[in-house]
């Protein structure tokens, strides 16, 4: 099990993310996700840059794997853009790149002014996209066009010039066990997002049932978590914190299809401390942090990006490089 670093380019300037990775790195984390956002959640988080090209500035500064955690290859972009765009990273950064995929949410991908449809037809389309890459990625390093005529996509006879020996791995991003099992059936691995053991353990065992039905052992898997959590010197800087950079944590509704990082704003008004402290560890102490993320070691989970919702990443990084990472079992 690997413990990496979730970049939040919806909150960190593109110069800042870089230096934020290379942090990790030099204390201990093993790894990058990035978030895919076109705009931030807040107002306030006053940033939001393209993924990839963030990835592949990260890349050169690092040795860790990279992957975008998520990306929608949907609405904003066409699945064979996405896959070009994981084939060259990976072509760049060998045996590193990963490639997570979302069905999206409203906040990033109404921006083309297409439809926004219900949660049902997103996550078909996700699966059409994967399965579209996947063919795509086959077929390109076979040296053979292919082509794909589908319910949601269209691509004719083609094939990406640039690929690398081998094909990044294909995640797929699931909250619910039916999404899961599906993950499991067409994927290479899991993503999602941390929750109470009884909410996470269904969607491991769906998984594990949709893998078998693959004929592959789950074991073998990847299944990756982002945990999201805050830490300062002090318990009462660590809730000022997730009070004031992340009071989404305290929504209790479904973010999907609010357009507007204004809609959030005026949402999390009247988020109060129990709503956060229920929807994240807010903790000075490194131990309760090591405890957190062992839960979720002991649980199956292959890889946890960790996302510090404090403005100071640099020492949050040394604390837990120092005094966390070390003692998570594998």
């Amino acid at each position: 099990m690997q413990i990496g670093y979730a970049a939040m380019l919806e909150r960190l300037e593109p110069a800042a993310a870089v230096a934020s990775c290379i942090a990790a790195e030099a204390n201990g984390f093993r790894g990058v996700m990035a978030t895919d956002h076109f705009q931030p959640w807040l107002p306030r988080h006053r940033a939001s840059s393209h993924v990839w090209t963030v990835l592949g500035a990260i890349g050169a500064h690092t040795s860790g794997d990279l992957g975008p955690g998520v990306t929608t290859p949907t609405f904003r972009t066409h699945p064979a853009v996405v896959a070009q765009a994981a084939a060259t990273l990976a072509a760049l950064y060998p045996g590193r790149a990963w490639l997570g995929l979302g069905s999206g949410e409203a906040l990033n991908e109404h921006i083309t002014g297409e439809y926004w449809p219900e949660a049902g037809e997103r996550i078909d389309r996700m699966f059409e996209a994967a399965e579209l890459i996947r063919r795509l990625f086959t077929a390109s390093l076979a040296g053979r066009d292919t082509r794909h005529r589908g319910p949601h996509f269209r691509l004719e006879s083609t094939r990406l010039w640039t690929m690398p020996t081998v094909a990044p791995p294909v995640y797929v991003a699931t909250a619910g066990p039916l999404t899961a099992r599906r993950a499991g059936r067409s994927a290479d691995g899991l993503i999602t997002v941390a929750a109470p053991p009884d909410r996470l353990a269904p969607l491991l065992h769906r998984f594990g049932e949709g893998a078998r039905e693959a004929g592959r052992d789950p074991d073998r898997m990847p299944k990756v978590l982002q945990l999201r959590l805050s830490w300062a010197p002090t318990d009462e800087e660590a809730l000022q914190n997730a009070l004031t950079e992340w009071p989404l944590a305290g929504l209790r509704i479904r973010r999907g299809d609010i357009r507007s990082p204004y809609d959030f704003e005026q949402l999390v008004r009247g988020v109060t401390a129990e709503d956060v402290r229920s929807g994240m560890l807010i903790s000075a102490d490194p131990d309760v942090h090591r405890a957190h993320i062992q839960r979720y070691a002991d649980m199956g989970f292959t890889k946890v990006y960790l996302h510090n919702v404090g403005p100071d990443q640099q020492k949050w990084l040394e604390v837990f490089g120092r005094d966390v990472l070390p003692k998570v079992r594998a």
